[in-house]
């Protein structure tokens, strides 16, 4: 089992920053990939940001040059920059690894964190 804590959210003003972890504990191996979505009330979870084990990482278009992804294998930590935050950037941000599971090719298998919950005020 993979287990995700992330943190660092929080009540920021519109235009200003935060940066989100997520700190991986448990049986931390053959991850494919990590990301990070984000989800208000009544609507589905959205993708925000991916990283591969290769390093590509990827966004939504309406994201790029505002969110960066990266990770930290060293510590374990995936992170999520965000600069020039707008309201509608408010929800609760999940982190999610996905790791291949059984032998030969095997299975995806998808872990979540529980969330933090980023506030952007007008």
């Amino acid at each position: 089992q993979v287990y995700l804590e992330e943190s660092g959210g929080g009540l920021v003003r519109a235009g200003g920053s935060l940066r989100l972890s997520c700190a991986a504990s448990g049986r931390i191996f053959d991850i494919t990939s990590m990301a990070w979505y984000r989800q208000v009330p009544c609507l589905q979870r959205g993708w925000v940001a991916s990283i591969e084990s290769s390093g590509n990482t990827n966004y939504p278009e309406s994201l790029k040059g505002r969110f960066t992804i990266s990770a930290d294998n060293a510590k374990n930590t995936l992170y999520l920059q965000m600069n020039n935050l707008q309201p509608e950037d408010s929800a609760v941000y999940y982190c999610k690894y996905t790791q291949r599971q059984g032998k030969g090719c095997g299975h995806l298998v998808d872990h979540w964190g529980q969330g933090t919950q980023v506030t952007v005020a007008s």
